[in-house]
């Protein structure tokens, strides 16, 4: 199974926790620093289409900003996951494939007992309609909760983890109501 990592952190030479993620995956898992590739936010579609369809498991991560993603993902979704290609009567490009998004929230204060009063997946709902919408298969999130606060022997411990789930052949996949 080929596996694309399309990471979108908007500071990548201050990120501790998604730069460590990334930098643990096994080198046969593909990374894209997508805000290296695109420092301009001119997102060269076609061959982002190709990435696309050349891989097996799409997995979108990024620091969680605002209770959502930074805004090069929300403009490459705008651009890349079009009518015609991505939806729609023709557009199923990407029908079949998984989606996992991976996700560093900065506080663990999520969850109706907690201060934000939200989960994590409750909050990542958007992606999970899009990818109702373009055919994939919606795998459960891989959630780095209070990233500020790990410590390098978790945050190493969450990266092997990170790995061994990017690596797995049997994901679990999230229920349209969980």
């Amino acid at each position: 199974m080929k596996t694309t990592v399309l990471v979108f952190h908007p500071n990548w030479d201050q990120s501790r926790v998604n730069k460590t993620l990334a930098s643990g995956l096994d080198q046969q898992i593909e990374i894209r620093n997508m805000y290296q590739l695109y420092p301009d936010f001119k997102i060269d579609v076609e061959k982002e289409h190709h990435v696309l369809e050349a891989a097996d498991r799409i997995v979108l991560q990024f620091p969680m900003y605002w209770y959502s993603s930074p805004a090069l993902l929300k403009q490459w979704e705008d651009e890349i996951l079009s009518y015609g290609w991505a939806y729609g009567t023709d557009g199923t490009a990407l029908h079949g494939k998984e989606l996992i998004i991976a996700v560093s929230p900065g506080t663990d204060n999520y969850g109706p007992d907690n201060f934000v009063k939200y989960t994590v997946h409750e909050l990542l709902r958007p992606f999970q309609a899009t990818s109702r919408l373009i055919g994939t298969t919606y795998i459960k999130p891989f959630v780095t909760i209070g990233a500020v606060h790990l410590t390098d022997e978790q945050l190493n411990h969450q990266a092997q983890r990170y790995n061994d789930y990017l690596l797995s052949d049997h994901l679990e996949t999230l229920g349209d109501f969980e």
